[in-house]
């Protein structure tokens, strides 16, 4: 293994260790000491790969929007939520990556709570996340601006899904997929189908 592909893995261990930690601990319990030691690395090598803790979850962030990007050139990627099935393949999406990036999110989360310039890059995140679909509304007689209309789907959605469990334990994953479909639909054209 050469010197770049050590360097790769290492980064890779830190963010994963990261990740797991924040899961259990939250980011505002977890150190950077706590990070080196599951990623069985050096305290030091931290610092050749991030300057603070902070920086580690901008990296996290940042590997969410490539996820997102990644999602949205898939073959069966639709853009015109005038089609249900369009609203369908991004509510599952959107199910599949907070579900794969909980503890990312809520360490972002936990982290805006205290650090404001972690609060600006994460809502940063999500106006530029809201960017990206603007397209999916043309055609769409909307009952708001489009942005305004993508942001409050979104809050709706993210609201939904983290009292899902407690609230609704009974629904499976499909039901509320179908559930979620059909009310932002309705939400954004106005229509039932």
């Amino acid at each position: 293994m050469n010197r770049k592909e050590k360097a790769a893995e290492t980064e890779a261990a830190l963010k994963d260790a990261a990740k797991r930690l924040f899961a259990e601990r939250g980011y505002l319990n977890t150190k950077i000491t706590d990070i080196t030691a599951a990623a069985g690395r050096a305290a030091g090598s931290f610092y050749n790969h991030f300057a603070s803790k902070e920086e580690l979850l901008e990296s996290l962030m940042a590997d969410l929007s490539e996820q997102s990007d990644e999602t949205a050139a898939l073959p069966e990627h639709k853009s015109d939520f005038n089609d249900p099935d369009a609203i369908r393949f991004h509510v599952r999406a959107y199910l599949g990556f907070q579900r794969a990036n909980a503890a990312t999110l809520q360490a972002l989360r936990q982290a805006a709570l205290v650090r404001p310039d972690i609060a600006a890059k994460f809502a940063r995140f999500g106006a530029d996340e809201t960017a990206d679909i603007l397209d999916h509304l043309d055609g769409i007689d909307l009952p708001t601006e489009p942005r305004v209309a993508l942001t409050m789907m979104f809050a709706m959605v993210d609201q939904f899904i983290e009292m899902w469990p407690a609230v609704h334990p009974e629904l499976s994953e499909e039901d509320v997929l179908e559930a979620l479909t059909r009310f932002v639909y309705r939400g954004l054209t106005g229509k039932d189908y």
